[in-house]
């Protein structure tokens, strides 16, 4: 396998960042000097991880995988609960050389399948809790030749990870990676609800980092961090892993839903001074009864990302608990934020301003650049954008347009180089920051034997937050409850893809050549 440092694209290594590079050497050895400080806390067992032991646990294992026959640039599906286990394994396998892909804990069995078979995975990484999950595929996956659960001490059947930790060589070991050779997946939602494989590179951790955690943050060797998003998200992955260990920060994992009783509970037991959060979560949070007083939080700045950020909920946090949420939009193809607020110049009901490093523009629907005011879609320039789609050559030119990445997402800029959200350029929908598929949840209504039609479109609930509606047409003679269809499809697909209300029509909007009109419906939901 050639592991020399071939050009990938006509651009130079980023400015900082030397040709031959491991960007989980890189974050291990910059915190060498720390290795008695916390890194990592389990918020569910109080569990902690030094930067000395993570460095030594992430070696081992490194070793344990080649001793495995695990070969440098070979996949591995790291489905797995926020636990200090989690880092672990993901510098592990790019010490290694191997490549980790990190999947949504919360998708289906179809799903896992599907990522299995399209990354050619020959390894799965997995939590004892999700393994249910996985145990039908096992056996059936040609590539996948090699188990390992995490989150449990011993198991009959597979190699768990803290067995190959506890076996590995600690000896150091850096495959002799470069910035431009590919270092993880993420698997994103494409509009046809199939995931596609987002490629990152080596250089991209750390820029991030760099741009976004200390350029916007301002992340400090003195803060302690908890983010609400899972690790398996880019999102995550920035708030989580990449940013606290860039600077040598504490991090605070949930593995459990982040329920608002459990983030408050984090808050105030470990006195983050960073906290990452989504918009469906600020909401609840603002509305839990047993809300504690902002004298007992100790934040100094919280994040939302995933959807835009209603500006009522943004002032209602201000005024609650002192502490400004820098509204910001990332995607998995630039890895993480790119355009934010920033703190002291924060304006809600905007996404703010381009993060520096990053150059943004709204562009129309003719290809020409928008003026002040104008609707057009977002496009972003920036070190981080993706290489590719795995096994998707046609949606990797679609996304991928030279410089430019085009985010999907329709844009106004005012005078003061503000940017606010106005919806999608396609139909997808982000429910609690995760893309759903309208047609994904139209596909499992449709298996129910009272339907004959139905569309999903977008509504905002009283939080102004998007979720999923469907409009049904039932076959004649039928009937059926709105609560038998939303647990027909809990059935069917992750949980929080169910539509939150569903309307009875006879018939829906179509045009001429029988495509439904969805933007009619969306204009019809109250």
């Amino acid at each position: 396998m050639n592991l020399s440092c071939a050009d990938h694209s006509t651009q130079p290594p980023q400015v900082g960042i030397p040709r031959e590079y491991n960007a989980a050497f890189d974050l291990l050895e910059r915190n060498a000097a720390r290795s008695s400080k916390v890194a990592y806390i389990d918020a569910v067992s109080g569990t902690q991880l030094t930067y000395g032991e993570l460095a030594n646990q992430s070696q081992c294992f490194a070793n344990a995988l080649r001793t495995q026959g695990f070969a440098p640039e070979s996949r591995v599906l790291l489905c797995m609960l926020d636990t200090p286990e989690w880092p672990v394994a993901f510098l592990g396998c790019i010490l290694a050389g191997v490549i980790p892909v990190a999947a949504n804990t919360m998708q289906t069995s179809a799903d896992f399948e599907f990522m299995l078979r399209d990354s050619r995975a020959q390894g799965l990484i997995v939590s004892k809790a999700l393994l249910p999950s996985f145990e039908p595929l096992i056996g059936r996956i040609d590539t996948l030749r090699a188990v390992v659960l995490a989150g449990t001490e011993a198991n009959s059947a597979h190699l768990t990870l803290a067995q190959m930790v506890k076996a590995g060589d600690p000896a150091a070991l850096v495959a002799p990676t470069c910035a431009d050779d590919a270092c993880f997946w993420f698997y994103s939602s494409g509009s046809t609800g199939t995931p596609k494989g987002t490629v990152h590179l080596h250089s991209h951790l750390i820029q991030t980092a760099e741009l976004y955690g200390r350029g916007v943050l301002g992340i400090s060797e003195s803060d302690t961090v908890f983010s609400a998003a899972k690790l398996f998200f880019a999102y995550g992955l920035g708030n989580a892993l990449t940013f606290p260990m860039s600077v040598g920060a504490t991090t605070v994992l949930l593995s459990t839903r982040p329920t608002p009783a459990d983030v408050f509970g984090v808050l105030t037991q470990y006195q983050p001074t960073i906290f990452y959060g989504v918009p469906t979560l600020y909401a609840a949070l603002l509305a839990d009864p047993d809300r504690p007083e902002r004298s007992a939080l100790g934040l100094r700045v919280c994040t939302s990302a995933g959807e835009a950020l209603p500006a009522g909920i943004g002032q209602k946090w201000t005024a609650e608990y002192g502490c400004e949420i820098l509204d910001g939009i990332g995607s998995t193809e630039m890895l993480h934020i790119f355009l934010s607020n920033r703190p002291g110049q924060v304006r809600y009901g905007t996404t703010g301003q381009a993060v520096p490093g990053y150059r943004v523009r709204i562009v129309g629907d003719d290809g020409t650049e928008c003026g002040v005011g104008q609707i057009g879609e977002l496009q972003i320039n920036g070190p981080t954008s993706a290489l590719m789609y795995w096994n998707n050559r046609a949606k990797t030119k679609a996304t991928f347009a030279g410089d430019w990445t085009l985010s999907g997402d329709k844009y106004t800029v005012d005078a003061d180089g503000y940017y606010t959200y106005s919806g999608r350029t396609d139909d997808m929908l982000k429910v609690g920051g995760i893309y759903v598929s309208p047609f994904e949840v139209e596909a499992s209504l449709m298996t129910h034997p009272a339907v004959l039609e139905v569309a999903v479109v977008g509504l905002a609930d009283a939080n102004q937050l998007v979720k999923p509606k469907a409009f049904v047409v039932l076959k004649a003679g039928q009937s059926v409850r709105p609560e038998e269809l939303q647990a027909h499809v809990k059935q069917q697909l992750a949980p929080y893809k169910y539509p939150r209300w569903i309307e009875f029509v006879p018939e829906l909007p179509k045009t001429a050549t029988g495509k439904i009109q969805r933007f009619k419906l969306r204009r019809a939901a109250p």
